[in-house]
């Protein structure tokens, strides 16, 4: 162990900890804004510069590690000016309009100056020049914005292994951009957001399709219908200061439903629907032999199918054929709700609210739309987009009294409710699969061994009535390259693949809520959706009286023709651009 004092105070931490994790270990905060533990630890902001006794000069805290006998002082009268000077020189370099930023409220680089008291800046304004952003794609990058942290080239480079960026130019006029001169439309980004969701400002956010949703909820000839996410439930009231207990899917419903739209629901309808489609494939494809050694991968998540698709094309016929849930929810609600309403399906706006940005993606795919009413669904707005929206209609959401959502499409099970935790589609999957070969449901928390928590990469072998399953549940994309580099060399082999291309699932997803404070966020968000999927009368996705109403009177049977040609998709259909393994 090493004793030092850090503000005076006596502490003792094991040996190579920085300055700054001894710091927070003992309860005492150093800011900073580029720093992310074992991930960016470059120093690169200088904002986490503290004065320890002997150095004449300022010491970064994140990358230098304490010494025995070691005097540090975090506020010093030194240390703040330091840190002053430093936040000034930033802004110097920031596009500093922060009432029509996103990240307004939520920017770290803002809450600094705020806690500094900086009321000026003794230093010019200095913007660097970025290349053009075409505004249509769903990930928008603001070069004034960007304060060169390399959040964004090191998340992209060490957790995702896409590496789309890269710092362009050299000397005092770099920046970052694109890597390899591309554009960004023919880059390999996912779209999983988690460049987004590490960036300390608003260099890096999603499309606003804010204004898109309000223009169909003020249209009088427009029927809206939106659909509520699973993981969704778990984070939208933290910008509310809401607790997980007051912020339920019923109040969200509440205050779409003081929004005026028309029909409110819950995708948690459409991921059972999903995993009687996507599990009866599954069977298929296990008792028939078509596996033939090589797995079925999970297409619910659209971060990972553009990843597949970019990086290992020749899986593609892997995945399951099934439409993600909010794609099966909008070919539903324009077909089989539409009749049952008696609407004009070409005249219903069908919005998600999704804690996800591939999913804006994924709403433009030529193969998910139909030549009667277009795309499935039109519009795919972040948690973040939502709370903007609650707050522009002045709406109170801990004064709203729950509703329940809409008829028809309204009922689901705590087996859809855990999509949104990584390895939550593995377990409902497992559960109605039993079911389906035995006619018996097992336990409900039969197959809870898939459950990956905080894993990145977790593996199960299981019994499903009498068929022995092996089962590999993995969230983030580097994650999802180590596994399909296995495959591939035949160290590991598996039936059934869950992929959720971010760490921790949907409940870690790049739409969510950002909090870079805490980095076990999506852990304890996905631990509420489990402890949801337990107070749920139904447990198993084919006890859904909505799904099983569907069924009888309009698809027939889980991978029925019909269902086959309403509610699956063509991978190979479309095209992604291509680029070696990196």
């Amino acid at each position: 162990m090493v004793n030092l004092k850090i503000n005076g105070h006596a502490i003792s931490v094991p040996k190579g900890t920085t300055i700054m994790d001894a710091a927070t270990q003992n309860g005492i905060t150093i800011p900073h804004l580029c720093y992310l533990k074992e991930i960016n630890e470059i120093g690169a902001c200088r904002v986490c510069c503290v004065e320890v006794k002997g150095e004449k000069n300022m010491v970064p805290a994140c990358n230098n590690p304490v010494k025995e006998g070691m005097e540090v002082w975090t506020n010093s009268p030194k240390a703040r000016k330091t840190r002053r000077t430093n936040v000034q020189l930033l802004l110097s370099q920031h596009d500093s309009k922060c009432t029509t930023c996103p990240r307004s409220g939520s920017c770290q680089l803002q809450k600094l100056a705020n806690d500094l008291g900086i009321m000026d800046n003794p230093y010019p304004q200095d913007l660097p020049k970025g290349t053009s952003w075409p505004q249509s794609f769903p990930l928008i990058r603001e070069h004034a914005k960007c304060i060169k942290c390399m959040r964004c080239i090191q998340v992209c480079d060490k957790i995702q292994t896409l590496s789309i960026w890269d710092l362009a130019v050299s000397g005092s006029r770099t920046f970052i951009d694109v890597s390899q001169n591309r554009q960004i439309a023919d880059a390999d980004c996912s779209l999983c957001g988690q460049c987004v969701t590490h960036c300390p400002v608003g260099a890096l956010h999603e499309r606003d399709d804010t204004q898109k949703a309000f223009a169909a909820l003020a249209d009088p000839e427009i029927t809206t219908v939106v659909q509520i996410a699973p993981a969704v439930r778990t984070s939208w009231g933290e910008e509310f200061g809401l607790s997980p207990e007051e912020a339920t899917v019923n109040r969200l419903a509440a205050c779409l439903k003081h929004m005026g739209f028309d029909y409110v629901f819950d995708t948690s309808f459409s991921a059972d629907l999903t995993i009687m489609e996507e599990g009866t494939e599954f069977l298929h494809r296990l008792t028939s032999g078509e596996l033939a050694g090589q797995p079925m991968f999970t297409s619910c998540c659209p971060g990972w199918v553009r990843f597949l698709k970019s990086q290992y094309p020749e899986l593609t016929g892997q995945l399951s054929t099934a439409k993600s849930p909010q794609q099966m929810f909008g070919t539903v609600v324009k077909s089989y709700f539409a009749e049952k309403k008696g609407i004009d399906p070409r005249k219903v706006v069908c919005i998600s609210i999704m804690p996800c940005m591939a999913k804006k993606g994924e709403c433009d795919l030529p193969t998910l739309r139909n030549p009667y009413t277009g795309k499935d669904v039109e519009i795919a707005l972040t948690v973040r987009e939502v709370n903007r929206m609650i707050r522009a209609e002045h709406i109170a959401p801990a004064q709203v009294q729950e509703v329940p959502f809409d008829s028809i499409l309204g009922d689901y099970t705590g087996a859809g409710v855990i999509f949104g935790a990584t390895g939550g589609v593995m377990e409902a999957a497992l559960r109605s699969a039993h079911y389906l070969l035995t006619g018996k449901n097992p336990a409900p928390d039969a197959f809870q061994i898939v459950r990956a928590g905080q894993e990145g990469w977790k593996e199960a072998e299981i019994q499903v009535a009498g068929n022995h399953v092996r089962c590999a549940i993995v969230s983030g994309l580097g994650n999802a390259r180590k596994l399909l580099k296995a495959l591939s060399k035949g160290k590991v082999h598996y039936d059934f693949v869950e992929v959720m291309a971010c760490p921790g699932g949907c409940a870690g997803g790049g739409g969510q809520p950002i909090d870079t404070s805490d980095e076990e966020k999506a852990y304890d968000r996905g631990q509420v959706l489990y402890q949801l999927d337990r107070q749920q009368p139904l447990r198993f996705s084919h006890e859904n009286p909505d799904v099983q109403r569907l069924y009888k009177e309009y698809l027939g049977e889980p991978c029925s023709e019909r269902a086959e040609e309403m509610l699956h998709t063509d991978h190979k259909a479309w095209y992604m651009p291509m680029s070696p393994d990196i």
